[in-house]
């Protein structure tokens, strides 16, 4: 890898601004982390179960953890060369010209805009929206949210006719603040998770536009994901302005960050939900199991597409056993509750608590707990709840080998579960995989700063995962218990399920 001379800034930032808080991480010429700061946002969550955070706060986190992360490592801050952004996905904002918000940001989590995807579907555009944009017709997506704000919140209609307002996700909003509004730029990445966007065509498609209401003149720029976004000093803070030299999507940043830059290559992150992410190469691939194409990224003005897997509830369940039914104080217990449950016991449980997503779809489903006998104790629950996790993210696995004829040859995971030996142990048995645990949990972060650091010319990609150390756990179970022990969550899963969805 080649490294910066002495006379030349030495240091890469990147900026993970999640949908919980905001991490600025700094890494040196090398690539080595070198310190992080955090700091958390507000959950403004209403009584319909609206999710949104301030934009302001965001953004004045962004700037606060910049100087955290500075005076936490002692640089020089005159040495920082560049900084890359990844964001929170899917969460959607308008804000005005002089980058004042016009309304909170509306949260990825968030479904108010349902009946707009329902006027959408009505139009006969639901097909087409999944043709273009690779995605399902769904709430969660910037579009509905977008044209929702457009509808219901006073005066951005017609700012918007007067051209005055400008929409987008928390990415470009970060890149105009901190630019001061000079420039107004997504990148590929992000742009592929609206439902606007043609991920063939690589534009914004002015069909899916015209179907939620959205003008293509208010939509930011869409750019490389390693392009130089502008320059920022974040608000002063900095003595020379650097450059803003990467920019994707959280899950694509966390991507890059595991080092799957080849076609076949799979990340799994456990976090509130996961997101499984296989790089599929220079084409897109159409999904027929319920998963959705969206680009990795652009860089080096050559694109990567992926197939990408939700799914709402993994390290959610864990948080569910401890707050709600109180059976777990702390994550910890739970590697061992499940090494003490009883082997005879055959109890799943099937974590719908609002529907499931991937490969499945099924809004209405709702949760259960399958196949309980008296051998089913607190251990044997927890241990059907650590086992969901793996199960649902198997799920997701075998619906890329079937969409892209490709047999997996690791899974490379991140996340705070995966420090959980049990449930990586079950996860490689269960679907059959070698599970690769990356030894760093700032993923995204680190993978949005790689991108920076290798358009600076600081890092060579070819070499910078060369040497990352990763925990693996391989299968130690037989195919044939995994095969039984999959074929009776295929059965719970089953129960779960709605009546319009129920599926063997």
């Amino acid at each position: 890898m080649r490294v910066l001379g002495a006379d030349m800034a030495k240091y890469v930032l990147g900026i993970d601004q999640s949908t919980q808080g905001t991490k600025a991480i700094l890494f040196d010429g090398e690539g080595a982390l070198l310190a992080r700061a955090d700091r958390p946002h507000r959950q403004i969550v209403n009584d319909r179960g609206w999710v949104e955070h301030d934009p302001e706060e965001i953004y004045r986190n962004v700037v606060a953890t910049v100087a955290d992360v500075v005076a936490r490592a002692g640089v020089d801050k005159g040495d920082i060369a560049c900084v890359g952004i990844s964001n929170q996905r899917e969460t959607s904002l308008v804000w005005n010209a002089d980058g004042t918000p016009c309304h909170n940001a509306i949260v990825w989590q968030d479904a108010r805009a349902t009946d707009v995807c329902e006027r959408v579907a009505a139009a006969g555009m639901e097909e087409a929206v999944r043709e273009r944009s690779g995605i399902r017709l769904s709430p969660y997506f910037p579009a509905a949210k977008l044209a929702w704000i457009c509808e219901h919140v006073d005066g951005v209609a017609r700012g918007l006719r007067a051209g005055k307002l400008r929409l987008g996700t928390v990415d470009a909003y970060l890149v105009y603040r901190l630019t001061h509004g000079e420039s107004y730029k997504t990148d590929y990445s992000n742009a592929s998770r609206t439902e606007l966007f043609d991920i063939r065509g690589l534009a914004w498609d002015e069909g899916l536009c015209d179907a939620f209401g959205i003008p293509v003149a208010a939509l930011p720029e869409v750019c490389d994901s390693d392009a130089p976004f502008g320059m920022t000093d974040f608000e002063g803070y900095l003595d020379a302005p650097i450059p803003i030299h990467a920019v994707m999507g959280d899950s694509h940043g966390a991507l890059f960050g595991q080092g799957c830059l080849r076609p076949g290559m799979v990340k799994a992150t456990y976090g509130t939900g996961s997101s499984v992410m296989m790089n599929v190469g220079e084409s897109p691939v159409t999904s027929e199991s319920g998963l959705v194409s969206s680009l990795a990224w652009k860089l080096g003005g050559k694109v990567s597409y992926v197939l990408e897997g939700n799914v709402n509830y993994t390290g959610a369940v864990v948080t569910w056993l401890k707050d709600d039914l109180g059976l777990i104080e702390s994550a910890g217990e739970t590697e061992e509750l499940a090494r003490v449950a009883s082997e005879r016991d055959q109890s799943y449980l099937v974590p719908a608590f609002s529907g499931l997503g991937a490969p499945y779809w099924d809004s209405a489903a709702v949760g259960v707990l399958y196949g309980m006998t008296r051998t089913t104790h607190r251990p044997e629950v927890v241990r059907a709840a650590l086992d969901s996790i793996g199960y649902q993210i198997t799920d997701v696995l075998r619906a890329m080998e079937r969409d892209s004829g490709v047999s997996l040859g690791e899974l490379r995971v991140d996340g705070g579960p995966t420090h959980n030996g049990y449930l990586m142990q079950f996860q490689s048995d269960i679907a059959r995989v070698p599970v690769a645990v990356s030894p760093t949990e700032e993923l995204s972060g680190m993978g949005v700063a790689y991108a920076a650091g290798c358009g600076m010319g600081i890092y060579d990609a070819d070499r910078l995962f060369d040497g990352v150390e990763r925990r693996v756990f391989r299968p130690k179970r037989d195919e044939a218990w995994s095969r039984s022990k999959y074929d009776g969550w295929r059965h719970a899963v089953s129960k779960a399920l709605s009546e319009t969805e129920e599926r063997s």
